[in-house]
């Protein structure tokens, strides 16, 4: 009969700690004045784990970490297909909220060892 209790390494342990890295992630952004917007917003099977503002500046948050660096840098993660599906759902966020007036970043926050390192305008929009 299988046990009912997950392996410290389960996927719930990694979501539970993904959670707390958006959440300390979140808290970078309000110390510097944004406005959260969206936790962990979707469109279909794409999602931004944060939406944050600062007046005119949207900007869109992805959010990555690692007990260690032994498989590389969490940043390093963020590839070309994962930078497609975060501007494809940010493009449908702006147009859904009818946006017109703010400058767009996205930006990376990394978390190695519970260190966090933040990527502003980590990489662009063509």
């Amino acid at each position: 009969m299988p046990s009912s209790k997950r392996k410290a390494g389960g996927r719930a342990s990694r979501l539970s700690r993904g959670h707390a890295y958006e959440r300390a992630a979140e808290k970078i952004f309000r110390d510097q004045g944004f406005d959260v917007l969206e936790r962990n917003w979707r469109t279909g099977h794409k999602e931004i784990d944060l939406i944050v503002r600062r007046r005119n500046l949207l900007v869109f948050v992805e959010v990555k970490s690692a007990r260690t660096a032994s498989f590389g840098h969490p940043a390093e993660w963020v590839d070309k297909r994962k930078v497609e599906n975060l501007t494809t759902a940010a493009l449908t966020y702006i147009q859904k909220n009818e946006i017109t007036d703010c400058d767009l970043r996205f930006d990376v926050v990394a978390f190695v060892c519970g260190r966090p390192e933040h990527y502003p305008d980590a990489f662009g929009v063509e």
